[in-house]
């Protein structure tokens, strides 16, 4: 165990003696392990740097251990640290060579793939994806999994499908499994184009959008960046929260006429009453109804009046 946590066995076997006998010493240490002397105080040493030994309070000049759960989390968060500085530097070499090189053409979708996971891996505030069509195959949701995970362990993700993906079970289940992990997911029927921003300095946006397998172009120019942002955040404001219902489903958007005629005809008054009654026309309550039958999928006023009435519009 504590080698996966970057002891080596000589570190491990030192440790661990100490942990069983905290007063033993380097003569005892080097009997006891069969190793050069040097080489168990170099051990001792490296030891004391991981400050997994303390100099101790009793005894002039010997150490003691650190409790083995204590020494766990301290080699743990040592490992986070060096990953954090790994990342950074990382971060920084895209930064410098984002300077000097303003766009990059992704050719192929394994080129891609691999461009996408360096920017995921480097991203330090923020992910906005746009992702278009009604369903997501089951193997590309897979294969994404762990990445988005960890994405959203360590940034803001923020992702829009196109609204048809809700008649689409294993892409709504994906929806909620990243939500479940932080991420933020909306849909919208204006999501048509292909689109990743990270950090609001890169952006990746198919070459052909029709076309995906040609491959992406990576563009880092802070005014097109900006034109991006802009295009995602106006399409993330109308977007509906995964989970919520949509606006046709919710009645957003019925006018108090709309309201008032579906109720008459559901009450079973004719055309010509139910004009009278709101004092518009005939002919303006056939329009109406017919735009209500289309937002209600419906091919009957009756299967219009029980589809409404679902939806809790009457």
């Amino acid at each position: 165990m504590l080698g996966s946590l970057g002891l080596d066995p000589l570190a491990q076997a030192v440790y661990s003696a100490m942990l069983a006998d905290p007063s033993v010493g380097v003569h005892e240490l080097t009997e006891r392990l069969g190793q050069d002397e040097d080489d168990i105080r170099g051990t001792l040493n490296s030891l004391v740097e991981l400050a997994l030994l303390r100099p101790s309070r009793e005894r002039t000049g010997g150490l003691y251990p650190v409790p083995l759960v204590a020494g766990m989390q301290l080699l743990v968060r040592r490992q986070e640290e060096e990953l954090a500085a790994s990342r950074d530097a990382v971060a920084a070499g895209r930064a410098a060579e984002a300077d000097r090189e303003p766009a990059e053409r992704l050719i192929g979708l394994d080129a891609v793939q691999v461009g996408l996971e360096q920017l995921a891996s480097g991203a330090m505030v923020e992910v906005l994806s746009m992702v278009p069509g009604s369903t997501i195959h089951p193997a590309a949701l897979k294969a994404s999994e762990s990445a988005d995970d960890d994405l959203a362990s360590r940034v803001r993700v923020r992702v829009l499908y196109h609204s048809t993906v809700r008649q689409d079970a294993t892409t709504i289940a994906y929806g909620r499994w990243m939500a479940e992990r932080g991420s933020e997911v909306r849909l919208s029927p204006s999501v048509t184009r292909r689109l990743l921003i990270v950090d609001g300095k890169t952006a990746v946006v198919p070459i052909k959008p029709n076309e995906t397998s040609v491959g992406a172009l990576c563009v880092r120019e802070p005014g097109l960046i900006d034109q991006l942002t802009a295009l995602f955040e106006l399409i993330w404001t109308d977007a509906v929260p995964l989970g919520m219902p949509s606006a046709s489903e919710s009645g957003a958007g019925l006018s108090p006429t709309d309201r008032h005629l579906l109720r008459l005809l559901a009450d079973g008054l004719t055309d010509d009453v139910a004009a009278k009654r709101l004092g518009i026309s005939a002919r303006t309550v056939r329009r109406i109804m017919a735009d209500l039958m289309d937002r209600l999928g419906a091919e009957s006023r009756f299967e219009a009046g029980v589809e409404a009435a679902r939806r809790g519009w009457l």
